[in-house]
Formats: structure tokens, sequence, C-alpha cells
């Protein structure tokens, strides 16, 4: 038995937390316990149940009330990042759980980064061209491809993310559209963008990408009706929120070639399992949710974690604490 109070930390997948950050202030203080795989159900639950604290890299795995009532040592919940929306912050509040969280980190721009990765490789085709150029064939003879130049850019959304986004799809030379729920036009002449409703910008756009918060509003924004409403030849890109689409419809809308193509980094299930459907279609470019995923984004999240867990263990004040 440890006379030091454990932290569990989950989701590790990148195996980077004993090396992103310096825990030799807290090595000879906590008994630190990390999972680098995806734990659920009663797995879950027997990890999670001697914590004290509980550290969660960002919100890969939900943590609701009927966990947290199973859980009777817990004193302090941290999690990476400033955003947890499968995080129940109420149950935890109830019984006077604290709630930290790390910085962010730059991790706008590694998402900006993997958009436009993810755009011009389902555009240009590249993972037919590269599995075609590694199985001998030089080049197909439907190898002629489209540009991007005068055909138009839709963001959904024009945050600091789609603001940067939009700003690429203009040096490409394409015109760019935008709406969200606050959207005005004044807010998007300031990046040269033209503000429209949702219907036309879906009709309009060539390509259409995501980034907008997800909430309970904007909870599958896009259904059978807004991809069926897509032009012929268009690309559907996600570096957002998974909920922001139904993924099923997205799935059955994407075989009958409306959008054309999906460029997608996250997904309704993380992992996504090896046969998941999108894993199936040749119309699909997909990455792991690699968007935040870079050196100076989990240094921050990790070295914030280690201030947080440092001010808990000293009896010092919390920081960073999440209100109520």
């Amino acid at each position: 038995m440890t006379n030091k109070p454990i932290v569990v930390m989950l989701d590790d997948f990148e195996r980077v937390a004993p090396t992103a950050a310096d825990w030799s202030t807290l090595a000879s203080k906590v008994d630190l316990r990390v999972h680098t795989a995806p734990l659920t159900g009663a797995a879950l639950l027997e990890a999670l149940k001697p914590a004290q604290v509980v550290v969660l890299m960002r919100d890969r795995t939900p943590i609701k009330a009927e966990l947290i009532a199973q859980l009777p040592n817990l004193k302090l919940m941290i999690f990476t990042g400033t955003r947890n929306n499968t995080l129940d912050a109420a149950a935890l509040a109830a019984r006077n759980i604290p709630v930290c969280h790390t910085n962010w980190g730059p991790s706008k721009d590694s998402t900006t980064e993997i958009t436009w990765a993810l755009i011009l490789a389902a555009h240009k085709q590249l993972e037919t061209h590269m599995a075609g150029l590694r199985a001998g064939v030089w080049r197909p003879r439907d190898a002629l491809l489209p540009t991007l130049h005068g055909k138009t850019f839709g963001s959904v959304g024009l945050g600091e993310i789609g603001t940067r986004v939009s700003r690429i799809a203009q040096a490409f030379g394409m015109n760019v559209v935008t709406w969200s729920p606050n959207m005005t036009p004044e807010r998007a002449e300031n990046i040269g963008a033209k503000a429209v409703s949702l219907d036309e910008l879906i009709a309009q756009s060539h390509v259409v990408s995501l980034h907008i918060v997800l909430s309970e509003k904007t909870k599958h924004l896009f259904g059978a009706a807004q991809f069926a409403a897509m032009q012929h030849g268009s690309i559907f890109v996600n570096t957002s929120r998974a909920g922001l689409a139904d993924e099923a419809a997205l799935v059955a809308a994407l075989k009958l070639g409306r959008p054309a193509m999906a460029a997608l980094d996250v997904f309704s299930t993380e992992p996504l399992l090896a046969h998941h459907a999108l894993t199936q279609l040749p119309n699909v470019v997909i990455t792991p949710h690699l968007g935040f995923v870079c050196e100076p984004v989990f240094k921050q999240f990790y070295s914030g974690i280690v201030e947080c867990l440092s001010a808990w263990v000293d009896g010092k004040p919390l920081v960073r604490v999440m209100a109520a």
C-alpha cells in the first residue's frame, strides 16, 4: 500500500507523459499511474477507484455522474486544455471536488496545418496516387486534377482557426464565404469573406470546412439534407468536433458521392475502430485526431498538469480552477 496520494492519468496514447514535462519535484510526493490505452466500463472504474486525483487528456474519456459517484477517494480532477464537453462538472461540484485545467498551447496552429493537409490530400487524391505509384502505376489515365483557384471555400465558423484556414484558402485564390449562428457581414468583411446563410454556403462551396464550437444548437448541424445539398465534386472537412455532423448520414452520403470526398480528423468514437465504415470508403481521407497533437502543445499540457498537481500536493492555492 502507498501512503502517497494516487494520481491516475488517462489516455496518454502518444506515450509522452514521462518526457513532456519535468516530474522530478512530484516523483517523491505522488503515486502516478499512467494509462496509455483507452479504458472503458469495468476497466475504467477499476483504474480510477483508488485515485485521489484523476488527470484527463482533453475529452478522450467521458467522465459522467454515474462514474464519479463510484469514486470515493476523488479529491481533484484535472484536464488538459480549457474546455471539456464530456466531463460532468455539475456532479463534481455537488461533491465539492475542484476541477483544474491547463493552458492550451499553440493547437490552433497545428489544427490549421492538419486541416489544409487533409484538404489538399483529398483535392489532389494523394492517397490514390501514392498507392498507385507504390504498386508500379506511374499515373492513372484519369489523372487530370482540378485546382482550387477560383472556387469557393465555405468556412462554418470564423474564430481563430476558421480565420486562419480561410486566409490560406484566399492564398490559393479561392473565394471565401462563411456562416455561424452569430456571424455578421462586418466580421466576414474584416478578412475579405462574405457572410451568407448556411444553405447558401453549402450550395456555393467546393470545400466546406467546420470550425465551430459543438453545442446543443450545433450538434448534427450537418445531416442527410445538408450533405445532399452539397455540390458535385465537393469536399466536406471536419477537424473540429465529430458531433457537428451526423456520422451515419455522412457515411450514407459518401456512398452516394455527395460530398465527393470527406477529409476528417475527428470521429464519434475515438480511437476509431479498425473496421469502421469510414475506413472502408475510398473517398475518405482520415487522420487519427492529430489536430492538437504536436510537441509544443503537449509540453504546455503536461507542464500545466505538473503545476496543478504541485499546488494541490503542497497545499497551495489551486491554479486555473474551473468555475462551478
